[in-house]
């Protein structure tokens, strides 16, 4: 049998509740990062609108499961734990991608910096402010780079966790039905 607290950081319910407005906050909030700052990271015109979409669908996922755990209900936590699936999946390979194509346009963040802030010419006419932030060309590339994989990392292993709590209250909520449903047969039984 299942141990009904095993792996459990927070009591199953209100920590799932309190997990998943975790995620939402920050999720939402690295989404709008993304969409805001993101042409100065990344090279190639939509691709930081993709990744601040992805983060806000994680946030948006997030809520939902926020909203079926206050609700205690069983069909909306199996749509979550369905969804998250497919949540944790796409954002493990936005994940690689991001990784990646940092990596691959180093030269061009280095060349942002030593420029004062500008925007990278082939991003110029998307760009939402006129120049980059200056706190990230202080830190360096190397900052920024282990700050976008660890947060990444992170964000995975945040995601995986929530779901473990949905399939785990999901489990509670089947077997409530099972013990409850016996109790009434054992009541039926002894009246006849």
């Amino acid at each position: 049998m299942w141990c009904d607290n095993c792996l459990l950081l927070l009591p199953l319910r209100a920590g799932a509740m309190a997990w998943g407005v975790i995620i939402f906050i920050y999720s939402i909030v690295g989404g709008i990062f993304l969409m805001k700052y993101g042409q100065y990271f990344f090279f190639l015109y939509p691709e930081w609108y993709i990744y601040g979409g992805i983060g806000m669908a994680v946030g948006a996922v997030a809520a939902l499961n926020v909203v079926a755990l206050s609700t205690r209900s069983y069909i909306w936590i199996r749509v979550c734990k369905f969804v998250w699936t497919f949540i944790i999946v796409i954002s493990a390979v936005r994940a690689i991608l991001m990784i990646v194509e940092l990596q691959r346009g180093q030269a061009n963040i280095i060349w942002e910096c030593n420029n004062g802030g500008q925007v990278w010419s082939a991003n110029a006419q998307y760009a939402a402010s006129t120049s980059f932030p200056v706190g990230f060309c202080t830190a360096g590339f190397s900052s920024i780079y282990t700050a976008f994989v660890i947060s990444l990392l992170v964000d995975l292993l945040f995601q995986m966790y929530m779901f473990f709590m949905t399939w785990r209250y999901q489990r509670r909520l089947e077997r409530y039905e099972l013990v409850k449903n016996s109790c009434e047969r054992r009541k039926g039984t002894k009246r006849g």
